[in-house]
């Protein structure tokens, strides 16, 4: 058994049948961790909780806390409060991960790395990739934007009710397209023109979660040509991704980015190797239950 101590922290919103603190824990158990624990910090119903992150992160919990993760909505206010950023985490404008260092809170990003993985691993080598359409331009649609890219997209469309999202989307990336990449952003009544044509559809919003019922974006404009891909995985199969699947389109649901994001999130925060089969499995067992 390793003497070291772990306590990581998840801060976010609605976030209490998270199965992050399972994830982490099994995987810390079969490491031979016996001080490893995973609690959850919701701020849901908290109006001031981006105040919060500053003291949550400095004050209340820095003496007890070796690291945390950070979901939904505050990817990007956490970033405000921290010490430093990795070069991704930088780029992208959001953090996830956070781990405490000589220097400091330093902010990581492993959604980029979790969600390219995730398309890796459950789309045919062959999945056509030219166009895509991204729904939601925050703190995971950062990372899925750039993992997107880097999967071959072409041509890629951002939608965000947001202007201040899809401007800060747009500058982050822009700099940094391939030659011959373009990447467009616009509002949610351009999925209409958008959204037919594209050979993937994403949505990285948490519309479809289980507080949150619904789509981003009317379902009568997929086709079955197309693969669908959604970063929400509870429920494991969303609305969007139901009606994906009676079309006959290949679909990549949020378990994918979790496991991959998690082992990656694991071995940043301990050092150790993650066993990413066994993660699998062991969400796949939890699901079922």
């Amino acid at each position: 058994m390793s003497p070291q101590r772990y306590r990581i922290g998840l801060i976010g919103e609605h976030i209490a049948t998270s199965l992050s603190p399972m994830i982490h824990s099994a995987e810390a158990k079969a490491q031979g961790l016996d001080d490893f624990h995973y609690d959850l910090i919701d701020l849901a119903g908290h109006l001031d909780a981006e105040d919060q992150l500053g003291p949550i992160i400095h004050q209340q919990a820095a003496g007890d806390f070796t690291g945390f993760n950070v979901t939904h909505p505050h990817k990007q206010h956490v970033i405000a409060h921290l010490d430093g950023l990795s070069n991704t985490a930088r780029k992208l404008g959001a953090v996830n991960n956070i781990i405490h260092t000589a220097a400091g809170w330093i902010g990581h990003n492993t959604d980029h790395s979790g969600f390219l993985a995730g398309l890796h691993n459950m789309l045919p080598a062959d999945a056509p990739r030219h166009t895509a359409v991204l729904f939601g331009a925050g703190g995971a649609g950062a990372a899925v934007a750039s993992a997107l890219l880097d999967y071959g997209v072409q041509r890629l469309y951002v939608v965000d009710p947001q202007p201040v999202q899809r401007d800060g989307l747009y500058s982050q990336l822009v700099d940094i397209l391939s030659e011959g990449v373009e990447l467009h952003t616009g509002e949610p009544n351009m999925a209409q023109a958008w959204v037919p044509t594209a050979d993937a559809v994403v949505n990285a919003t948490p519309i479809g979660m289980e507080h949150l019922p619904g789509t981003p974006f009317a379902l009568q404009l997929l086709n079955s040509r197309q693969w669908v891909a959604d970063v929400i995985y509870r429920p494991v199969e969303t609305q969007l991704l139901n009606h994906a699947q009676s079309l006959g389109c290949h679909t990549v649901n949020g378990t994918a980015m979790l496991v991959e994001q998690a082992a990656d999130t694991f071995e940043l925060q301990t050092g150790l190797t993650a066993n990413r089969e066994r993660m699998r499995a062991g969400l796949q067992h939890a699901l079922a239950a």
